[in-house]
């Protein structure tokens, strides 16, 4: 019962430095000192390798059980793949490209490379499984040059891999045949290489200079970019990261997880946060979508994590089983320190609703924080790190990071500079120069604004995307992203996520996808299809319903939803409108849906959409 009592998390103490200037621009920044980073990640390994080399570090699941590796068996791994890739002539101008999943093989991989002086691109799945055209895999591929591809299976990626006719590139495969045409190295003969000499010097030649990843962003404005990750980068959030959670340097951090690796969240804070502290992860196939997030459910199931990691949609998709399975629930919260979110902003009701499950499991709320950054910023630039009561804080500036707030457009654009900040894009020297002001900051593109303008010290609070906020033809300002979580949570939880439409026009209509699971439960009629659900009269009404509620409580034309549609197509990863970890794109959507919206504009309205009084 002892864990049911009150507890409190060992923070760091909130405070920050303020600097106006004349300009009505401010910079923040942290007044405690970073601390000493580690040189480069593959310090961490050897550290717990040989503190405790048989701690479980990676487990993949096996049938009804889990593959585990102890920190001495992925040392002695990652050794011998470090000796292979040399071997090869791989080197900082010979990376290595991953097209596949989380696996433990990718992870080793991942480690080897980093700490032969290699650097590694984990390439988005979808590029290759869900694309039709693979015209972001040949982009990226051209900007990698990769030395070496790797692909769990073969069959999977057979026409990935023939669009990108890889002679002179070694193909290494988890398991099983190459596809047609193709030969391969089988990854097990790279990890029972015997290492030498040569990963020593390899290993101490490393730097924080040393160039760790290439993580290329979702392409929301064209192209993915490959965002350069130096190993300072990586150390340096991870160091941020321990200073504002002493914790974790307490309680080694256990986590189930399924954020992708060729994502920031997911490879960068998430495995290293593990890595860096002696902790345990377990991958999760698992993904907050149907036929998936269940495998997210059985996982928790088995295992009780004391960090949760994951992004809005997560929550969202797992919410339901907490809610109506008690044993799922007692199992989640059991050992379960803090709640993290990122990526995008949390609507409230999603907050309110964790906060009631913990407290049926617990007798108390669990803490809930978030951070706030980017690819460029490693990605943590601002973090939580004292209790907050409510969604839509991003925190304060970490150790050794500085935030710069510049007017624009009635917003405070945010900027950051600090070691954790990428030097640029991969053979791209144009993005680059744009990406920096005069000073150094890095244009991140967000607004921010603070929680208390008369006390900075309750942290800034996400202000939107400065470039997907518009005017309607009044000349008033819409803030999207506010609006967005607004809409949701007023028709939660019918709705999966919303666009944000009304540039130029009289009044705000949104494009909306459903939450077909949940459109289900209130349409109340289990013989009807997808199509039959999302016609159906109580669905229509509670959605018309809960818009109309929020209409009252805001009834400014910037705030006041007048019309919405229902979407039955997904967004496209090939059209740029959705990334694999969820993010939807607003403007990509706008304009590759441009009938969808010129539907929510006719007169009269288009028999689909639904008016909200």
């Amino acid at each position: 019962m002892a864990e049911r009592q009150e507890h409190a998390l060992r923070h760091l103490t909130p405070k920050v430095e303020v600097e106006r200037r004349a300009d009505g621009s401010m910079v923040l920044s942290s007044p405690y000192l970073l601390e000493q980073p580690a040189a480069h990640v593959g310090e961490f390994l050897r550290h717990w390798a040989g503190v405790t080399p048989d701690s479980t570090f990676l487990a993949e699941r096996r049938g009804d059980g889990w593959r585990e590796t102890s920190f001495a068996e992925a040392r002695g791994r990652v050794d011998g793949i470090a000796q292979a890739l040399l071997d090869r002539g791989l080197g900082p101008e010979r990376p290595l490209m991953i097209l596949s999943g989380n696996s433990l093989n990718h992870a080793l991989l991942t480690f080897a490379a980093m700490q032969a002086g290699v650097p590694v691109a984990p390439i988005s799945p979808a590029y290759s499984l869900m694309s039709q055209d693979f015209a972001k895999l040949r982009h990226v591929a051209g900007l990698v040059r990769p030395a070496m591809l790797y692909v769990e299976a073969g069959p999977p990626f057979a026409a990935a891999l023939a669009a990108l006719q890889p002679a002179d590139w070694e193909l290494v495969i988890g398991g099983g045949e190459a596809p047609a045409g193709l030969t391969a190295t089988p990854f097990a003969e790279l990890a029972a290489t015997p290492p030498g000499e040569a990963v020593e010097r390899a290993f101490a030649s490393i730097g924080p200079d040393t160039v760790a990843k290439y993580l290329f962003t979702s392409g929301s404005t064209g192209l993915p970019k490959g965002v350069i990750n130096t190993q300072r980068m990586l150390c340096a959030n991870q160091q941020q990261l321990r200073q504002i959670w002493p914790f974790l340097t307490e309680r080694p951090p256990v986590l189930v997880d399924w954020l992708p690796w060729n994502h920031t969240f997911g490879g960068n804070i998430c495995v290293n946060n593990v890595l860096a502290n002696g902790g345990t992860l377990y991958i999760d196939a698992g993904k907050p979508a149907p036929g998936l997030i269940e495998t997210t459910v059985d996982n928790l199931r088995r295992v009780s994590p004391t960090i949760f990691y994951n992004v809005p949609a997560g929550y969202g998709a797992l919410l339901p089983y907490l809610e109506r399975d008690e044993e799922l629930r007692e199992n989640f919260f059991r050992r379960l320190e803090i709640i993290f979110y990122a990526g995008s902003a949390l609507p409230q009701d999603l907050w309110d609703r964790l906060e009631v499950v913990s407290e049926q499991a617990l007798g108390r709320r669990v803490e809930m924080t978030s951070a706030w950054g980017s690819t460029e910023t490693a990605p943590m630039a601002t973090a939580v790190h004292w209790p907050i009561d409510r969604a839509g804080v991003i925190g304060l500036p970490v150790p050794g990071t500085e935030v710069k707030m510049v007017p624009n457009g009635g917003k405070l654009e945010l900027r950051v500079r600090g070691p954790n900040v990428t030097p640029g894009y991969l053979n791209q020297p144009d993005l680059t120069a744009e990406a920096f002001d005069e000073e150094g900051f890095y244009r991140i593109g967000d607004a921010g604004r603070f929680a208390d303008d008369d006390d900075p010290v309750k942290g800034l609070v996400f202000d939107g995307r400065v470039a997907e906020d518009f005017k309607l033809t009044t000349g008033t300002w819409v803030n999207s992203g506010g609006l967005r979580v607004a809409a949701l949570a007023a028709a939660t939880p019918a709705l999966q996520d919303t666009v944000v439409a009304g540039h130029d026009r009289d009044y705000v209509a949104l494009l909306a996808w459903p939450n077909l699971a949940a459109c289900r439960e209130i349409a109340g009629d289990d013989a009807l299809d997808d199509a039959g659900v999302l016609a159906a009269a109580p669905l229509i009404e509670h959605i018309r319903c809960g818009l109309a509620a929020y209409n009252e409580r805001n009834p400014g034309s910037s705030t006041r939803v007048a019309r919405l549609i229902l979407l039955t197509e997904p967004a496209g990863i090939d059209a740029n409108e959705i990334t694999d970890k969820g993010y939807i794109n607003q403007r990509a959507v706008l304009d590759c849906r441009a009938e969808a919206v010129g539907r929510l504009y006719a007169e009269p309205p288009d028999p689909a959409v639904i008016v909200i009084a």
